[in-house]
């Protein structure tokens, strides 16, 4: 199966950091986050697809075009146009099942596991920082109703009652190109907009998790090193 890593961002909240560093290669306890998620993968994960922008050249280098066994593919997002985007451009070399994660968080290998096994699924986290985070509702079954970035669900939905939160982990299929993409700015499209479009015609997957580390900002760097061994069972 193939997974796509969503590398291409500048990470301009966790400066100065990220001033001459992508922030997947941030490193944590001297070593590069990216590498912990590599080096974690199951064995059902044969390909690696790596959307890169920002110093894409330090994230090549280091990993090359095999690493763990596995192929490395890269893809240049030259238009940092959204998680949408970034999904778009990888369509013709994408086949069957495939899972997408950002390259900045840190996912258990379990997890990921999970996910391989899914249709379409998207992984969450009980969280309430629902205001730096997408809202994601599901009923009583586990299937996806509605992702919001506000704290109200729409009128009409009745969720199950759980604060859940998009940790970025997603199972896909070919589906998701039948979509038009989600507009949520100006210049960007969505990945997990867009998902919620589908189910009126599929069912989305809602998945739990506790084994979820986020870093989008320079004071997460500590939290993850202090939860790397959590996460990855080391």
């Amino acid at each position: 199966m193939q997974l796509v890593i969503l590398a291409a961002g500048k990470g301009t909240r966790m400066n100065p950091i990220t001033i001459d560093i992508p922030k997947p290669m941030v490193p944590l306890l001297g070593k590069p986050k990216l590498e912990y998620t590599l080096d974690s993968l199951p064995k059902e994960i044969d390909e690696v697809i790596l959307v890169v922008n920002y110093l894409a050249s330090q994230i090549k280098e280091h990993f090359g075009d095999e690493y763990g066994g596995r192929k490395i593919r890269y893809i240049l997002q030259e238009t940092l146009d959204g998680t949408g985007g970034a999904i778009k451009i990888c369509r013709d070399v994408l086949r069957g099942n495939f899972l997408v994660m950002m390259g900045d968080d840190l996912y258990s290998p379990e997890d990921v596991k999970r996910m391989i096994s899914e249709n379409l699924a998207i992984l969450t986290f009980q969280s309430d920082q629902i205001g730096r985070f997408s809202r994601v509702v599901s009923d009583q079954d586990g299937n996806l109703l509605e992702i919001t970035d506000g704290k109200e669900v729409s009128l009409g939905i009745e969720g199950d009652g759980e604060k859940l939160i998009n940790t970025g982990l997603y199972a896909l299929n070919q589906s998701f190109f039948d979509y038009e993409l989600a507009r949520i700015s100006k210049t960007e499209f969505g990945l997990p907009q867009t998902l919620a479009k589908m189910i009126t015609e599929h069912k989305v997957k809602v998945l739990k998790t506790k084994k979820w580390v986020p870093l989008g900002k320079i004071d997460d760097v500590a939290i993850a090193e202090k939860k790397l061994a959590e996460v990855f069972s080391l």
